[in-house]
C-alpha cells in the first residue's frame, strides 16, 4: 500500500491530477467519497485561459468527445441599455486564447466522471465509495480510509487535497483559511428546453434587484445563475423556489430571457453566499493543496475550473521534475497562485460591484461605467483577465487607482 501519490478527492482536481501522474508512469492512489457525481452546481463554464491549461494537460479532447460545448460570443444586458444596442455589441470569446474559440462548457457530474474514469483508464487506483478516516502529513504521510468492508492505510511522499473547500488534508497539514465577507446570495439551475436561445451565446445582464448569468449546454439545455441582495435570505427557498428564480429572468433588457423563464428546470436549485478565499499557502510538508482545497475566488466570475486546471498543470510539472526519493518544491506554484488569486480577487470585486449591487448609486454606476467603457476600452480589462487569464493584463489594473476609475469610487474592503 505504498504509492508515489495519495490524492483525496476524486473530483475534477484530483481526478485530472490523477490522470496526468499516471500517465507519466507513476504510481497513484485517487480516493473519492461519492459512489455516484451529484448535481450540486459546481462550476461547468471553463474560460478561454483554463481551456488552454486542459490542452496542455492533454485533456482537452477528453473533455470534448465527452460533450464539452464552445460559446463563442457574449452580451452584457442592462436595465440602463437598448437591448439591440447590446446584442450589436456582442463580444467575440476567440480573441482570448490562440486556437480556443471561446469558453468550454460541460455538466460537472459529466465532467467529473470522464476525468475519474481516464485516471482510471490510465493506470491510477481509483477507488469510490472511500471514507477516509485519518490524514499524516509531515515526514512520513499516509491516509488511514474504510472502503470494501475493511480499512486500509496507504503511504506516499506527498498527499494531495483536492476534497474542495472543506478540505481535510488542508487541516491536517496545519494550513488556515481565510475567507472574505461574502458580497450577495447566489444560486445557479440547469435548465431543459431553451432552444430559442443561440446556443453559443453566454449572457449577463441587470435589472431592478436581480441580476444573471447564462451558459447554454449545447441542445437547448442551459446553466443559468442568479445573484440578490444578502437580506433576502428566503427568496427563492421553497418547492415553489426554482419557478419564482425563473420567472426572476425575464427582463425588459434581455427580452431573449424569456426563453429561459419558459424552460424546465433540470437540477435542484442551490443557493449560496459569493465571496474569495486563500490558505496562507498551498502546501505544507508532505501535503500539496489543488482547486477551492487551497482558496476560491468569488463565483460571479466563474472562474474555479480554469483556477484547478492552473492549479493542476503547475503541480503535476513540479512533480514530473522532481528527481526520485527527492522532496518537491512548490514555492514558485505557491508565489504563482498567490499572486494569481490575488489578481482575480480584485477582478471579482469589480465584476461584483458592478452586476450585484442593486437600487439608483447601482444604476447610475454601471450606465457611467458602460458609457466610458465605451470611450475608453481599458475600463473593462478586468474582463480580459477573467477571459485571457490574470497575467494577460498589466499589473496597474489590480491597483486601487484603477479599480477607482471603474467603479467611480475606491471599493469597500471585504
Amino acid at each position: 500500500m505504498t504509492y508515489d501519490l495519495i490524492i483525496v478527492g476524486g473530483g475534477i482536481g484530483g481526478s485530472a491530477l490523477a490522470a496526468v501522474m499516471a500517465r507519466a508512469g507513476r504510481s497513484v492512489l485517487l480516493l473519492e467519497k461519492t459512489t455516484v457525481y451529484e448535481d450540486k452546481v459546481r462550476g461547468e463554464w471553463i474560460a478561454p485561459w483554463g481551456v488552454t491549461e486542459t490542452k496542455r494537460l492533454g485533456l482537452y479532447d477528453t473533455l470534448v468527445a465527452a460533450g464539452g460545448h464552445h460559446l463563442t460570443s457574449h452580451v452584457t444586458y442592462d436595465e440602463t441599455r437598448d437591448p439591440a444596442a447590446a446584442e450589436a455589441s456582442a463580444l467575440p470569446l476567440g480573441i482570448f486564447a490562440p486556437d480556443v474559440p471561446g469558453p468550454l462548457c460541460i455538466r460537472h457530474p459529466v465532467h467529473c466522471q470522464t476525468l475519474f474514469d481516464t485516471a482510471a483508464a490510465a493506470g491510477a487506483t481509483a477507488l469510490r465509495g472511500v471514507e477516509v478516516k485519518a490524514i499524516a502529513c509531515g515526514s512520513a504521510p499516509s491516509v488511514t480510509y474504510f472502503y470494501d468492508g475493511a480499512e486500509h492505510v496507504a503511504h506516499a511522499p506527498l498527499v494531495v487535497g483536492a476534497e474542495g473547500r472543506q478540505s481535510a488534508v488542508r487541516r491536517a497539514a496545519g494550513l488556515t483559511l481565510h475567507q472574505d465577507k461574502p458580497h450577495h446570495w447566489f444560486a445557479g439551475l440547469l435548465v431543459d428546453g431553451v432552444d430559442a436561445w443561440d446556443q453559443t451565446r453566454q449572457a449577463i445582464g441587470t435589472e431592478d434587484d436581480f441580476a444573471f448569468l447564462a451558459f447554454p449546454q449545447g441542445g437547448g439545455r442551459m446553466r443559468v445563475y442568479g445573484g440578490w441582495h444578502l437580506s433576502e435570505t428566503k427568496r427563492f427557498a421553497g418547492s415553489e423556489g426554482p419557478a419564482r428564480f425563473l420567472e426572476a429572468f425575464r427582463m425588459k433588457s434581455a427580452p431573449h430571457n424569456a426563453a429561459i423563464a419558459g424552460g424546465t428546470p433540470a437540477s435542484p436549485l442551490f443557493a449560496y453566499y459569493n465571496n474569495s478565499s486563500a490558505a496562507d499557502r498551498p502546501y505544507a510538508p508532505g501535503a500539496v493543496l489543488v482547486g477551492d482545497a487551497g482558496g476560491w475566488n468569488d463565483p460571479i466570475l466563474g472562474l474555479g475550473l480554469s483556477i484547478t486546471y492552473r492549479d493542476v498543470r503547475s503541480v503535476s510539472d513540479i512533480l514530473k521534475e522532481t528527481p526520485a526519493g527527492a522532496e518537491p518544491d512548490f514555492r514558485s506554484y505557491a508565489a504563482e497562485r498567490a499572486e494569481r488569486m490575488r489578481r482575480l480577487k480584485i477582478a471579482a470585486e469589480i465584476q461584483a460591484t458592478l452586476d450585484m449591487e442593486f437600487g439608483e448609486p447601482a444604476r447610475a454606476r454601471r450606465r457611467r461605467y458602460h458609457e466610458q467603457s465605451a470611450l475608453d476600452p481599458t475600463l473593462g480589462l478586468h474582463g480580459v483577465a477573467t477571459m485571457a487569464g490574470p497575467e494577460a493584463v498589466p499589473p496597474e489594473i489590480f491597483e486601487p487607482a484603477h479599480v477607482a476609475r471603474v467603479v467611480g469610487a475606491p471599493m469597500v474592503a471585504a
